[in-house]
């Protein structure tokens, strides 16, 4: 993906304060080199941060004409009203390691058996990857295949087919569970037990 990027010559409150009435976003771009002071079309970028691999992927920005390679690092929101604040903004090559999020993308979980003959759900447990490569490795997500699931069994980190290069980072947790069935809820009806009767052709709880 491709956006434009514009020098920010004012720094400081005052100047972000007026920027953003001016339907602008500050950020900033470091890394390889001198860190770079920019502004952003709100709107544009606004509608960018909409999509997934706006996230995930290496981006191309223009500034001054020049077209670097670079990642999405931060960005602020308001609290309330739907406008960026900020935005940050790593210059990357194909030396540059990283460490970064990538979203899964989960596909056959109709077909699978746990769903398909089981009548099982199947929980998402985790929906995104911490993952360390080149940046020009970088996947813009990881399929997890489900179509093999069976009631009782999940699907582990160590099952998913991990690009070459590419290392997991699970924070301590040696093969942590990605997604996993869920059997269907019985629900058992009670029916209410008949008064007893006493002996003398009365029923108990009856007067």
């Amino acid at each position: 993906m491709k956006f434009t990027a514009f020098d920010r010559k004012l720094q400081g409150t005052g100047a972000s304060r007026r920027l953003r009435i001016a339907g602008r976003v500050p950020g900033i771009v470091f890394g390889a080199g001198e860190p770079a002071n920019i502004e952003l079309d709100h709107n544009a970028l606004f509608h960018a941060l909409k999509k997934e691999a706006f996230h995930s992927t290496i981006l191309e920005m223009e500034l001054n004409g020049v077209v670097t390679q670079v990642l999405l690092r931060d960005f602020q929101l308001h609290p309330y009203k739907p406008q960026v604040l900020h935005a940050d903004f790593q210059r990357v090559d194909g030396t540059t390691k990283i460490t970064k999020k990538v979203p899964l993308h989960f596909i056959g979980e109709e077909n699978s058996p746990a769903v398909k003959t089981d009548s099982c759900t199947v929980n998402h447990v985790i929906t995104e990857l911490q993952i360390t490569c080149l940046a020009q490795q970088l996947p813009a997500f990881i399929e997890v295949d489900l179509s093999g699931l069976t009631k009782g069994h999940s699907v582990h980190v160590n099952d998913l087919k991990i690009p070459a290069g590419i290392k997991v980072v699970t924070h301590g947790k040696p093969n942590p569970v990605v997604a996993t069935p869920v059997e269907p809820v019985v629900e058992v009806v009670v029916a209410a037990a008949a008064p007893a009767d006493d002996g003398k052709g009365k029923k108990k709880g009856k007067k």
